[in-house]
């Protein structure tokens, strides 16, 4: 998996790519980062890459220009990959966007900053904006190491387990059931007698009713698209005293 990074801070990477399971997989090859400095592009001796915007208003905006020349030379070696760009007013990210990612194998990534980019540059390259949360934030780089992160862990080779993703929360569209380990009791609180039965079969419908009534706790809203069976919803419905869910 390759992520071309077009940022003004590459700096600000250097601990998601050293530790960690993404350190691993940059230290294997299996992911590949690349970095693109914008005002290496700039043209000007002060190297300006931010300028007011037309028609007024607080904050700078990314000029186009300084912008469109870093994005051609990532063209060259990556015509092929997806241009996304960090925004708060894009495209909520999600573990299914995650995945479709994973299975592309090259992106670029455009950091974001100041009050936002030249509307142009969005309109020449047909990007795509995405946004990790209703939030602003200083600039898209967290944004980036953000996806760095969920993109990097799905690829292949890249966890301990190719199985570790598979029921994760939001990966089958739901929150993850509870997670125990030793030792069975402490300070009075124990272990669901369940998960030490050995019967498999008894834990994992454990586990699937446990992940629902999480979801329907804390994210009621995913419960509408969630892969649930009939009787699933049935039991949800029993449960909610006759609410609609």
């Amino acid at each position: 998996m390759k992520f071309h990074i077009v940022t003004l801070f590459p700096e600000m990477f250097s601990g998601i790519l050293s530790s960690g399971v993404i350190g691993r997989g940059v230290g294997s090859g299996i992911l590949d980062v690349s970095f693109y400095n914008i005002r290496d592009y700039a043209k000007d001796r002060h190297r300006t890459v931010d300028d007011a915007p037309y028609g007024g208003g607080a904050g700078m905006v990314m000029k186009v220009d300084p912008l469109a020349d870093c994005i051609d030379a990532v063209k060259i070696v990556a015509p092929d990959a997806t241009l996304l760009l960090t925004s708060p007013g894009g495209r909520p990210f999600s573990q299914l966007m995650a995945s479709e990612l994973a299975s592309e194998g090259e992106m670029i990534i455009l950091c974001g900053r100041y009050e936002g980019i030249d509307e142009r540059v969005k309109e020449l390259y047909s990007a795509t904006e995405v946004s990790i949360g209703d939030y602003v934030m200083t600039g898209g780089e967290i944004a980036a190491m953000v996806m760095i992160d969920a993109v990097g862990r799905l690829v292949p080779g890249v966890l301990g387990s190719e199985d570790s993703a598979e029921d994760e929360s939001f990966t089958h569209g739901l929150l993850e059931y509870p997670q125990y380990t030793r030792p069975p009791e402490f300070r009075g609180l124990k272990v669901p007698d369940t998960l030490l039965s050995g019967n498999h079969r008894e834990i994992a419908r454990w586990r699937r009713m446990k992940a629902i009534q999480k979801t329907r706790q804390l994210r009621p809203e995913l419960i509408d698209t969630a892969l649930l069976e009939p009787s699933e919803r049935k039991m949800l419905l029993q449960s909610e005293g006759g609410q609609k869910l």
